[in-house]
């Protein structure tokens, strides 16, 4: 290695034993070895230990409260990380601070994302100051169902670990305990039913028994169910699934990796959180078919930094299934081998793109990589990767078990299967609900308690999304009447507003979301990002036709020209708002 210009500055000892612990404990990619030489933009990047970059910030940032630069030296000293490189990667992050906070308390994170803000976050903001806590104003928590979402992040006193917790009002899953919907669920059947701590409450509940049959059918069979099926991928792509599996399974190398993409940070989406917390022996099962299927014998899953419940939950049910025999070498006494381990986000959008969480789990910065190649022959270290989110692989589960076909045949013709829908804003009873497809928007609304209020619009799909005004119940949530209807399903965020919303700070609110979650790496969205957050501030969210006019020559730039979906999308909620004219703009 080059000579890495370590500063003077100097570990303490408790930040020493933080990094010492992450470094002798972390399990490490079976790829990189002493003669990987993987080149990318240039740089020859050699470093067999800098994929435990990020699980290092999270040591030190817990431990002190920030992460200081005794702490980051000693860091990249272990790490034979360049301090630059390193402190690129710190800073890129919502939930690391660099700079000394001059306090020993924790820090509450309160949600100014859409559901949180029309349910007035700036009051619960002003109390918790007045109290004397110190408040950082957050992006979305993925607590949109319990609004105004709160995430006190801990860190380490004396005799003590640090604590991070979710603050908010409880939440229920409306379909998951009532009798009128659960004999129709699948994804959720499970939820309230069985023990999420439990591997053997898992197994009563009918666990397992997808593996046992992925193990008879063989990993061609598995994969040719899945194409049969026609699973599309949940996470707002909707890319087939058994398509990537089999060419994953296809790609030439020895070394595969299965990636469950856990990072849901679309404001409005909370879905996979809730599978999480509720069925984790559910995604850890679907994964390990996944690895299974596509010879990988690797897995990640890469959860969200704000989601201390759901990470537990995994963590506990990953050592249990370990221990069982369910995960390691020789699982369930066969000839297949696959491992699990979940690596936290730290608070970036961005990183729920798929290179960009490639990146994110490598060490780097979380920025999108130029496509092709592509992930299925060229993903995580450069190996064939299988990256779904958890909603999809779920999925799978029932498609090994009945057959492809039995799936095929739920949902519509271009669309099978069922969706969970992460329903919240204005709506009575907020959760996650599972539908069909081709179940309708109104009826959805229905089951989730109908408006309270009177209904102004929907935002449908997220951030990324649209708003789509009351004349649109009668859609069908399929991919096809979305597209044909010029909206998107997105991640399955349906966002209710009554009438008494100002949308004026709503749109701003979501154009600077977009400025502060853009990576910076193209020019068209670093630069698109900041103009289109300036026009509506200064017109106060009610633009007249001269920002309209400019608003949409920013949006043809950034979707002609960004690396990545983030750009493409970033004015669509903002110019469907205008184009309802909920601002008092254009109709």
């Amino acid at each position: 290695m080059a000579d890495l210009h370590i500063g003077p500055a100097t570990a303490t000892e408790t930040e020493r034993a933080a990094v010492d612990r992450v470094v002798s404990a972390t399990m490490g990619p079976a790829v990189v070895r002493e003669a990987e030489r993987l080149v990318r933009g240039g740089t020859e990047r050699r470093s067999r230990r800098r994929h435990l970059l990020l699980p290092v910030l999270h040591a030190l940032q817990n431990q002190a409260g920030w992460i200081s630069p005794g702490g980051l030296n000693y860091a990249c000293e272990q790490l034979q990380v360049p301090p630059a490189e390193a402190y690129g990667v710190a800073t890129f992050y919502e939930m690391f601070r660099v700079d000394d906070p001059g306090h020993d308390d924790d820090v509450v994170h309160v949600c100014v994302d859409a559901a949180c803000q029309i349910a007035d976050a700036e009051a619960v903001i002003a109390a918790l100051e007045a109290g004397g806590e110190h408040v950082h104003r957050s992006p979305c928590l993925g607590q949109c169902e319990r609004p105004v979402a709160r995430f006190v992040q801990g860190r380490a006193k004396p005799d003590s670990v640090p604590a991070d917790e979710v603050v908010a009002p409880s939440a229920a899953v409306p379909q998951a305990t009532d009798p009128a919907h659960a004999m129709s669920l699948r994804l959720l059947r499970r939820v309230g039913r069985a023990d999420p701590t439990r591997l053997d409450s898992y197994i009563g509940a009918g666990g397992y028994k997808a593996l046992t049959e992925a193990f008879r059918r063989g990993p061609a069979g598995v994969v040719a169910e899945v194409e049969t099926a026609g699973l599309m991928g949940r996470g707002g792509a909707a890319f087939p699934t058994g398509f990537k599996w089999k060419s994953v399974a296809e790609a030439a190398g020895d070394q595969k990796y299965v990636v469950v993409n856990a990072d849901e940070s679309e404001p409005g989406t909370f879905k996979d959180r809730v599978l999480i917390e509720n069925d984790p022996f559910a995604v850890i099962e679907a994964a390990t078919i996944a690895g299974f299927a596509t010879g990988a014998d690797t897995g990640y899953i890469y959860i969200r930094g704000e989601y201390p419940l759901a990470t537990s939950r995994l963590e506990g049910a990953i050592a249990q299934a370990r221990e069982a025999g369910f995960l390691g070498d020789r699982i369930a006494r066969s000839s297949f081998g696959f491992d699990l381990e979940v690596r936290r986000g730290a608070g970036a959008y961005i990183c729920g793109e798929e290179t960009a969480l490639f990146n994110s789990l490598e060490g780097f910065r979380g920025e999108p990589r130029q496509k092709p190649p592509f992930p299925t022959t060229n993903g995580l270290f450069d190996c064939p990767t299988a990256i779904n989110n958890p909603e999809t692989l779920v999925n799978v589960l029932d498609i090994v078990i009945d057959g492809g076909a039995a799936y095929a045949a739920l949902g519509t013709e271009k669309s099978a299967g069922t969706k969970l829908f992460c329903l919240s804003g204005h709506v009575k009873r907020p959760g996650v609900y599972e539908v069909e497809f081709g179940t309708t928007l109104g009826r959805l609304i229905d089951m989730a308690g109908g408006v309270d209020g009177e209904l102004a619009a929907i935002m449908l799909g997220g951030a990324a999304g649209s708003f789509v005004g009351p004349d649109m119940l009668d859609l069908p949530l399929s991919f096809e009447a979305a597209r044909n209807a010029g909206v998107s399903l997105g991640s399955g965020v349906v966002m209710a507003f009554n009438a008494g919303v100002d949308f004026g700070p709503v749109l701003t609110r979501l154009a600077e979301f977009f400025r502060n979650e853009s990576c910076g790496q193209c020019v068209p969205c670093r630069v698109g990002t900041v103009r289109q957050h300036e026009v509506l501030v200064v017109c106060n969210g009610r633009p007249t036709d001269e920002h309209v006019a400019l608003l949409e020559e920013i949006d043809l730039a950034m979707k002609d020209a960004s690396i990545c979906g983030l750009g493409h999308t970033a004015a669509t909620a903002v110019r469907s708002g205008i184009s309802l004219g909920l601002t008092g703009g254009q109709s």
